[in-house]
């Protein structure tokens, strides 16, 4: 049973930077897809960017393109979302996800099996 755990939330004002980690337990990290969804008030779940299992081929949702990006550390069994210059958009509970396939893009929601409990992301303008 895989379990991820994610860190790194917090407040920030329009333009800053954070780091995500989603810290994941239980089974080797890079035979898994990883993916970081988020969720904003009143609005549907949806998942940002996702690193492939064994490839490690790295897809990303138009809205953070050229702003976010995902990386996998395999020795600390962390995936990582370095986010910049982001926007009070990017307000959300991010969560980190995972499945057992390699992955061509990014999925739907319902393919990924073990979820992280999620982190408060804030962006003020």
């Amino acid at each position: 049973q895989l379990q991820l755990v994610e860190f790194g939330g917090g407040s920030v004002q329009s333009g800053g930077s954070l780091r995500l980690s989603c810290v994941v337990s239980g089974g080797k990290l890079d035979y898994y897809t990883i993916g970081w969804f988020r969720q904003a008030p009143g609005k549907e779940r949806e998942e940002v960017s996702c690193i492939s299992a064994l490839d490690g081929n790295t897809f990303y949702a138009q809205s953070v393109k050229g702003r976010f990006t995902i990386s996998r550390d395999n020795a600390k069994n962390t995936v990582y979302l370095q986010m910049s210059s982001l926007k009070p958009e990017d307000t959300a509970v991010y969560f980190c996800a995972g499945q057992w396939r390699t992955v061509t893009d990014l999925s739907e929601e319902w393919k990924y099996e073990y979820w992280g409990q999620g982190t408060q992301v804030t962006v003020s303008s």
